[in-house]
């Protein structure tokens, strides 16, 4: 009964909703079972979306907290404490920092399965009309990938890395600043990274035509198809992938957010 597990689960349920692509698959399919990239999705997303709310209430409560040293009270008492003390927003951060590190390296995941021919179900190689002559969408995996491994080795929590300073008065520090930093840019890297897949994702779905998908993919789609044109040629990725970097970054493609 993890909240998030089940917030994702309803989430995919809606998305999949009247799907002819799902319904295609119920008879005679070859897998036993899919992958974890796909068949635990909801465990995985779920594990984040409680990971990222638990980062935003820890820094909710400091933020309306009185970390002011000494604090000084009506009654006239004065005290002398550590509430300025930021470790526990340097480990919400770190704690961030990891879980973004998940989300983008399980969309890194399902990316290599939408472009290996080996993996994707009958879609061809790259995701490309003509493969072997046309690179398709093979950059967007490579890239999806270095940013992962970027990410990877930026995870390392700071807030478990105290160096004293102050003459060894401040003997064991937070470290948040370091901590926020690389929470920052893992962020901008799973935001990359989640455009990737939802480019490839959208590309896939041109193969499986006239097959139509569940209503919240079709919406997306359809919102996806506004930013960027279906890839006919070869052309750069990165045009493409910074449109919709920026629409994940500005929540446009949220489901509810305005067409």
């Amino acid at each position: 009964p993890h909240r998030g597990q089940i917030e994702s689960a309803e989430f995919m349920r809606a998305m999949l909703e009247e799907s002819e692509i799902r319904e295609s698959h119920r008879e005679d399919d070859p897998r036993v079972q899919d992958a974890y990239s796909l068949r635990c999705a909801p465990q995985v997303l779920g594990a984040v979306r409680d990971a990222i709310r638990f980062a935003e209430e820890t820094v909710g409560i400091e933020l309306n907290a009185s970390t002011d040293n000494p604090l000084v009270f009506e009654n006239g008492d004065v005290i002398s404490g550590g509430n300025f003390h930021g470790q526990p927003v340097a480990q919400a951060l770190d704690f961030l920092a990891i879980t973004l590190t998940t989300l983008q390296a399980i969309a890194e995941r399902r990316v290599e399965r939408l472009v290996n021919p080996d993996l994707s179900q009958g879609l061809p190689a790259f995701l490309t009309g003509d493969p072997g002559l046309s690179s398709g969408l093979m950059v967007v995996q490579i890239t999806a990938a270095s940013l992962v491994a970027e990410s990877r080795a930026l995870a390392m929590p700071a807030s478990i890395g105290s160096i004293p300073t102050d003459a060894n008065q401040e003997d064991f520090v937070p470290m948040g600043m370091a901590s926020a930093w690389k929470a920052q840019r893992i962020l901008l890297n799973a935001q990359r990274v989640v455009a990737a897949e939802l480019l490839c994702a959208a590309q896939g779905l041109e193969f499986l035509k006239p097959l139509a998908p569940g209503k919240g993919v079709g919406e997306l789609y359809r919102r996806l198809r506004g930013l960027v044109p279906a890839l006919v040629a070869d052309r750069p990725p990165a045009p493409d992938l910074e449109r919709l970097t920026q629409a994940v970054a500005a929540g446009d493609l949220d489901p509810g957010a305005p067409s």
